[in-house]
């Protein structure tokens, strides 16, 4: 059973010498595990809340993606200050090496804040990240993409429950404004990190990531290409890869079950 989202704990921690604060999503017991979320924001969704039952998840917002708190994001110059913001974030939660689960810009961060500081997680699943480049299949211009066409951008079948779920507004037209409205601007503050192209040289680290890493790809993910796993792969000095059939960016919404049957397998590995 999942847990209740009652049961979500809020921590807000000061980092960068008084520079800002940041807002952590905490559920769940067990290992510390920490989810960086995509490009879009923070949602604790079922996936995330399937995890809570073996961890303590620490689910931190990228600074101006917090709801209250949007111009956090202009006390962040750099990618390089995000890097050290959130190393400092997890040592004042007093978390040491835990596993970390990226997606797409939360993967790129993931690998980078891996790169930059090796060891500091124990393990790491890279979900469709971005942050690498290449001509021969460019990655999709998310941001610049109209909100209607986004669903076949982001899904392998557009019609399938989760993508339903997720682009099902309510009723209520103020709340609908609200979260497209926050979308946008999440989507600006995780921008300005990867723009006009996700590419800030971590191919050029990678290979200082000595954590065990799984990077993992739907096959046909229209934002990222799959192929993007083999160049990951081999910048990576201890890394595997998985592809989920009939999948696109987001397996955790499209194909919860065959994504957690291949990240159990990678955590329970030694």
């Amino acid at each position: 059973m999942s847990v209740a989202t009652d049961l979500i704990q809020e921590i807000n921690v000061e980092v960068g010498n008084g520079l800002l604060t940041m807002r952590v999503q905490k559920l769940g017991v067990g290992p510390d595990l920490v989810y960086l979320h995509p490009a879009g924001g923070l949602m604790i969704d079922p996936y995330v809340m399937s995890l809570s039952e073996r961890f303590t998840v620490y689910a931190p917002y990228f600074p101006g993606c917090v709801p209250g708190d949007p111009y956090a994001i202009h006390k962040v110059d750099s990618l390089w200050d995000a890097v050290m913001l959130y190393q400092e974030l997890f040592t004042k939660l007093g978390l040491q090496e835990p596993i970390a689960i990226g997606q797409s810009f939360g993967g790129m961060l993931a690998a980078e804040i891996a790169s930059v500081f090796p060891g500091i997680f124990s393990k790491v699943v890279l979900l469709d990240p971005i942050g690498l480049w290449n001509e021969n299949y460019p990655v999709a211009n998310w941001i610049a993409t109209p909100p209607p066409k986004l669903p076949e951008l982001l899904f392998h079948d557009p019609t399938c429950a989760g993508a339903v779920a997720m682009f099902t507004f309510p009723d209520d037209l103020d709340l609908t404004v609200e979260i497209a409205a926050g979308l946008t601007w999440a989507l600006g503050c995780t921008g300005k990190f990867v723009w006009p192209i996700p590419d800030n040289g971590l191919d050029k680290r990678l290979f200082r990531n000595t954590s065990p890493t799984l990077v993992v790809y739907g096959d046909n993910d229209k934002l990222s290409s799959p192929r993007y796993a083999d160049d990951f792969i081999q910048h990576l000095p201890n890394a595997e890869k998985a592809i989920i059939p009939n999948c696109g960016h987001i397996p955790q919404v499209e194909q919860p079950e065959a994504l957690a049957k291949v990240v159990d397998v990678f955590l329970a590995g030694k």
